[in-house]
C-alpha cells in the first residue's frame, strides 16, 4: 500500500486535486478575510457560495456561456451577502444569528428553485472550463501540473490573493480598511465612513464567495445538486482563522483543507482497506484540529462580530 502512495504518478495526481479542492476555499476564505478585517463575521459563507454555485449553473445553462454563469454567480453570492449585511450593519443583529439564518434559508431558495428548474428531471453536464498550461513551469516535478496546468479562475485565485495582501499592506485604504476592524470608533473619529466601507467588504465577501460556489459548478463537477456546498463554506471560516486573517495564511490553511479532501479521494481509489465514510471523515477531523491547535492564539480584528452603532457607547 504504501508503494503505491509513494509513487510520482500518486503524488502528482494528488497534488493537483489538493490545488483544486483548495480553490473554492481559497476564494471563499478570502471573502471572509476581507469581511472580518471590517468587523463583520459572516457565518452564511456557506449559503454564499450555494448560491454562487447554483446561480452559476442557472446562468451557464440558460445561457450557454460559462462568462454570464460565472457573473450570475457572482452576483447571487453578493446578494446574499448583502442580505447579511443590511442585517448585521443597518439593523445591528447578532452577526453568528444572521449567518446561521442565512444559512438555512439558502439551503431550501436554491434547493426550491433547482427543482423548478429541472422538473423533476436531470439536467446534462454543462462543459466545464478548460485548463491552461504555462510552458516551462508546469514541467516542474510533482508540483508543476498541480499549479501551473489549472483552469484560469485558478490562475485568478493566485493574482486576488496577492493583490489583497498588497491592498492591505501598502495603501493607506486597505490600512483605513483593517482600522474598522479593530477600531470602529477611533476610525469614525478620524474620518473613516466605517458602515460605507462595511458595505463594501460585503460586497466583496459575496462575490468572492460567490466566485468559490461557481467553481464547484464551472470546474469541478459541471452541474448543480442540492447542498453541494457540503460544509466548505465552515471550512473557509476555518481557513481564515488559522490563517491568522491574512490572505496568505489563509491561502495555506486552503491548502491544507484541500490537501485532506484531495488525500480521501485517492485513497479511496487505490483501495485502502477502510469505510469510505471513514475516510470522508479525514478532512472535517484535520479542520478539527487545526482549529484546536490554534486555541489561544487569537489574531481576530478586536471590533469582529460587534456591531457598530455611531453615537452609541
Amino acid at each position: 500500500m504504501l508503494e503505491q502512495i509513494f509513487t510520482v504518478g500518486f503524488l502528482t495526481a494528488f497534488f493537483s486535486a489538493a490545488v483544486r479542492m483548495a480553490v473554492p476555499l481559497a476564494y471563499a476564505g478570502l471573502g471572509e478575510t476581507i469581511s472580518e478585517k471590517g468587523g463583520i463575521l459572516n457565518i452564511g459563507m456557506e449559503g454564499v457560495m450555494l448560491s454562487g454555485a447554483f446561480f452559476s449553473f442557472a446562468g451557464t445553462f440558460f445561457s450557454g456561456s460559462i462568462l454570464i454563469g460565472l457573473l450570475s454567480g457572482m452576483a447571487g453570492g453578493a446578494a446574499v451577502s448583502m442580505i447579511h449585511g443590511i442585517l448585521s450593519i443597518k439593523l445591528s443583529k447578532d452577526q453568528s444569528v444572521s449567518g446561521i439564518a442565512i444559512n438555512i434559508f439558502i439551503m431550501g431558495v436554491t434547493s426550491f428553485l433547482y427543482k423548478l428548474m429541472s422538473g423533476g428531471q436531470s439536467y446534462q453536464q454543462i462543459e466545464p472550463l478548460s485548463r491552461i498550461r504555462i510552458p516551462v513551469l508546469a514541467d516542474i516535478p510533482l508540483i508543476g501540473s498541480a499549479l501551473f496546468h489549472q483552469d484560469i479562475l485558478t490562475y485568478l485565485m493566485y493574482f486576488l490573493v496577492l493583490a489583497v495582501s498588497w491592498f492591505y499592506k501598502r495603501t493607506n485604504k486597505g490600512l483605513s480598511f483593517a482600522a474598522i476592524g479593530e477600531n470602529p470608533r477611533s476610525a469614525d473619529s478620524a474620518g473613516i465612513p466605517v458602515h460605507k466601507y462595511q458595505y463594501v467588504s460585503m460586497i466583496l465577501n459575496g462575490v468572492l464567495g460567490g466566485m468559490g460556489g461557481a467553481y464547484l459548478v464551472l470546474v469541478q463537477v459541471g452541474n448543480f445538486s442540492e447542498n453541494m456546498t457540503s460544509g466548505r463554506g465552515y471550512i473557509a471560516l476555518a481557513a481564515v482563522i488559522l490563517g491568522r486573517y491574512v490572505p496568505a495564511g489563509m491561502l495555506g490553511a486552503a491548502l491544507l483543507f484541500g490537501s485532506a479532501n484531495a488525500l480521501q479521494i485517492r485513497l479511496q481509489a487505490i483501495g485502502v482497506p477502510l469505510p469510505s465514510q471513514a475516510l470522508s471523515m479525514l478532512p472535517y477531523l484535520i479542520t478539527l484540529a487545526a482549529l484546536m491547535g490554534s486555541i489561544g492564539k487569537n489574531h481576530a480584528p478586536e471590533g469582529l462580530g460587534k456591531p457598530y452603532v455611531r453615537g452609541a457607547r
